[in-house]
This record gives structure tokens, sequence and C-alpha cells, in this order.
């Protein structure tokens, strides 16, 4: 067996453990919170799931490289759009964590670290199992 055939049996176990991992840092960030933790602070990590789920909506095999044929412009853009969603959850944890920190009222700094690590882990998973799964 080679690389790539052990990465199509065992990717799709490994980016599901990494998903898990990464919503595991926020569920423990708000239970550990002292104080409610706002709805908006979920919306990054739903964000990232949902980018997550439109990566995989796409085949590898069904997108066209080629830089001189028209190809199939939906299934690119759709992918360029969940870039973008990723891309925008990313940095709105990044933005929570940043207020986190300097805002002494509201949820802990630790609240706004697990919401980095939640987006980082779910888009990496959601891109771990993309490149995994071919048919």
């Amino acid at each position: 067996m080679d690389l790539g055939e052990l990465w199509a049996i065992f990717g799709p176990a490994v980016s599901g453990s990494v998903f898990g991992a990464g919503w595991w840092f926020w569920v423990d960030a708000v239970v550990c919170s002292s104080v409610k933790v706002p709805f908006y602070h979920y919306l990054p990590g739903i964000f990232a799931s949902l980018a997550a789920l439109m990566f995989n909506c796409v085949r590898k095999e069904d997108i066209d490289y080629s830089p001189y044929e028209d190809g199939e412009w939906r299934l690119k853009l759709w992918l360029f759009i969940a870039y973008v969603v990723s891309f925008v959850s990313l940095a709105a944890s990044v933005g929570l964590l940043i207020q986190d920190s300097l805002v002494k009222s509201g949820p802990s700094a630790w609240t706004g670290v697990a919401g980095v690590l939640q987006c980082v882990f779910v888009l990496i998973s959601g891109l771990m199992y993309w490149t995994s799964h071919s048919e």
C-alpha cells in the first residue's frame, strides 16, 4: 500500500477526529465559562462547519483545472464561496478573541482562544476530508 491508499482509508477518520477536537475546545470553553456566552460567539464555529460542509459537496474529480476551457464554473464559484465563508469565520473568531481579551465584563480570553482553535480545527478537518475521499 502506498501513502495515497492509506490516506484514502484513514483520512476520513483522522478528519472526523480533528473536527471533534475543534468542537470539544468550544464546548469546554462554554461549559467552563463563568459568565453566559452570547450567541454571536457561537456563529464563527457554525459558519466554519458550514464551510467544511460546502467543501465536501464538491468532488475533486469534477473540477476541471484547465485554464483554457470553460469547465465547471459553478463548482469553482461554490468552492470560492466556501473559502470566503471559512476565512470570514476565522477572522470573526480572531476578532472575538481580541474583544474577549480587552473587555473585562464578557467571557474570558479562553473562550476566544477556544473559538479560534475551533475554527482552525474544523476548517482543517474539512480540507483533510476533501483531499482524502475520491471515487
